[in-house]
């Protein structure tokens, strides 16, 4: 069965040793994320069967078309935000018309993967955490464990695929909106014509900085499913502990979707 029992410092633990027990706990549930991220992998194969393909199917459309409206307004006015700001500073050297370079290179690098991740993470994330919690504090995942059911299988895998899917996908979109975002305040803003601006993104933009960033999507989004799902698994004490998971898998995700985007572009820079 899969849980977490309730952690408690002893009584007379100093503060070195409590910190040692923190840390020895972290690492633990590290593991346990880990170790269900893998199982749910090895678990793939499964969504051949009809069952499987419709619940996966029914996951594309919560974490893709459901999205759609979030990303969409945040990308077209991060792009447009970012426009305006380089431009006003390229244009203290009339340097303007490079605003295509400079958006669409962050945006297909960095911006348009994490603010994917940021927003799933936030829409996408925390639902999964607050609906297994809810079926783990109501018994539901043991019934399903007492009839022979895998639970990772039956929930987390299409989960999973789901968003390994659909946050590439979510990716490539927020960066054309980002993109014609930045094209949008440079035509009427700072007099960058369309031909120039496309001309100057298409001049600097490289098919590595597209795929680098296609790579951080995924990773992003197998990292929100596994987090999410591992804080709804492992809830207890009621609704108290439903709010908590739901609030741990936020933090922790946006937290992940920091660190590994460093390290990702480290890699690949």
């Amino acid at each position: 069965m899969i849980t977490r029992e309730p952690f408690e410092y002893p009584d007379s633990a100093g503060y070195f040793q409590r910190l040692y027990l923190a840390t020895q706990e972290g690492l633990a549930e590290v593991g346990r994320a880990v170790l269900l991220g893998v199982r749910a992998l090895r678990e793939l194969p499964d969504l051949r069967r009809p069952k499987a393909r419709a619940e996966f199917l029914r996951q594309l459309y919560i974490c893709g078309i459901e999205s759609l409206p979030v990303i969409t307004v945040v990308a077209l006015f991060t792009g447009m935000i970012l426009a305006f700001q380089t431009g006003i500073e390229l244009r203290r050297y009339n340097q303007e018309v490079y605003i295509g370079s400079a958006v669409m290179v962050s945006m297909l690098r960095e911006m348009a993967p994490f603010i994917t991740g940021l927003i799933l993470g936030a829409c996408v994330g925390s639902a999964m955490a607050a609906q297994l919690g809810t079926m783990k504090v109501n018994d539901e995942i043991a019934a399903l464990e007492i009839m022979s059911i895998n639970p990772v299988r039956f929930l987390v895998t299409p989960r999973l695929a789901a968003m390994m899917v659909m946050t590439p996908i979510l990716s490539f979109y927020t960066c054309m909106l980002g993109s014609l975002g930045g094209a949008v305040i440079g035509m009427t803003q700072l007099n960058v014509p369309w031909e120039q601006y496309m001309s100057a993104g298409l001049e600097f933009a490289r098919p590595k900085d597209l795929f680098v960033g296609l790579f951080k999507a995924l990773v992003y989004g197998i990292i929100i499913t596994t987090v999410s799902c591992n804080e709804g698994l492992t809830t207890t004490q009621g609704a108290v502990g439903v709010g908590e998971a739901t609030r741990r898998a936020v933090i922790i995700s946006f937290l992940l979707v920091l660190v590994v985007g460093y390290f990702v572009t480290r890699f690949f820079y």
